[in-house]
């Protein structure tokens, strides 16, 4: 009887953790701290938590699978608005997710060098699923989140080849949600 009480119990705990796992961040949500190795930015070779060194700030994170044409934009304008909101002190980061971060390294800094990107760091994750409890999806190849206070208020996922100049320009407006 104890050996299948413990059973239950062990089935029960793993079923507890694959659920924990699985959560998606919604807005409302507090956002948890994750590392990313930063490639461009002012932490240029370290591994940090931008979620932690940002704190309550306005910040713009865009998750990617892909460094496109529309990602650039989509960077390169909120970028511009990053140094317009400095008295806000807005931030933002990027985080790619890739199975080889080597290789997107010197991709992301020759994209900041030729685009001019001066407030947001361009940063790598191991791995394509993100940040654990992010629930960036799988089908998406761009999401966006934007959070202040550590309150997720804008969740935006496009799939491949979704993210277009007009998603740039909407999604880039919806940081007056996060500006106080």
């Amino acid at each position: 009887m104890k050996l299948s009480h413990l059973s239950l119990l062990g089935v029960l705990a793993v079923a507890g953790f694959a659920m924990a796992a699985e959560k998606s961040l919604s807005v409302g949500d507090p956002v948890p701290a994750f590392n990313v190795r930063d490639i461009t930015g002012p932490n240029k070779g370290k591994t940090l938590c931008y979620r932690c060194k940002f704190g309550d700030r306005p910040v713009v994170t865009i998750f990617t699978r892909d460094v496109n044409e529309n990602v650039v934009a989509l960077v390169k304008n909120v970028d511009a608005q990053v140094g317009k909101n400095s008295d806000k002190k807005m931030a933002s980061f990027v985080v790619v997710l890739t199975n080889d971060a080597d290789a997107t390294e010197a991709k992301l800094a020759e994209i900041a060098k030729k685009e001019g990107i001066k407030h947001v760091p361009l940063t790598v994750i191991e791995g394509d699923a993100g940040p654990d409890g992010y629930g960036v999806k799988e089908d998406a190849e761009t999401t966006v989140m934007m959070w202040v206070d550590g309150e997720l208020k804008v969740k935006e996922s496009f799939a491949k080849g979704k993210l277009s100049a007009k998603a740039v320009d909407t999604v880039a407006g919806e940081t007056k949600k996060i500006l106080n």
